[in-house]
């Protein structure tokens, strides 16, 4: 009788376990990168960002005309230049590339500062939307279906209706 209590009493710990493992690993999913692009803020950080980055590329393509109209004028002028002047006037022309390229280079990261800049508020607003609706709803781990590729998924287990209701989004 002893032994079947002990064998009872493993038995309903192991249930007992079983059911506490199971309630604290809660999955859930979101596609994060959809959620930002819902937001109303993501519209103004676009246009901000659209603006920022004309202003790099109306300096570029000068940069380009100007490159382009040098090495237009080298070409047709080089058979009557000296060698000295030739090379003096081929070197600037890689010397104007290198820039060019350098200024390339310099925009792209100060873009991509600018968008991580502009981008914070937004991507920690969003964040704490989706913290307090998995803790609001019991869930151990969210995953980012925009990074990843969910096989298998319940309609369930789909926290973006949920969080865009916490952001009052449509």
């Amino acid at each position: 009788m002893k032994k079947l209590f002990k064998v009872a009493l493993v038995a309903v710990g192991m249930i007992f376990a079983g059911n506490f493992a199971n309630a604290q690993t809660k999955i859930g999913h979101i596609n994060f990168n959809q959620l930002i692009d819902l937001m109303p803020e993501a519209k103004t950080v676009q246009t901000q960002m659209q603006a920022y980055q004309k202003t790099f590329m109306d300096q570029l393509t000068t940069m380009n005309n100007e490159y382009t109209t040098k090495g237009q004028e080298f070409q047709k002028t080089q058979d009557k230049m000296t060698d000295a002047v030739r090379s003096a006037k081929g070197a600037e022309l890689q010397d104007m590339q290198k820039r060019m390229n350098d200024f390339q280079t310099n925009a792209q990261q100060q873009v991509t500062a600018k968008s991580n800049e502009l981008g914070k508020p937004l991507i920690d607003k969003a964040t704490a939307a989706v913290n307090a609706v998995a803790k609001e709803k019991g869930y151990a781990y969210v995953l980012d279906s925009s990074q990843i590729t969910l096989l298998v998924s319940p309609d369930a287990d789909d926290l973006l209706p949920a969080v865009k209701l916490k952001l009052g989004l449509k």
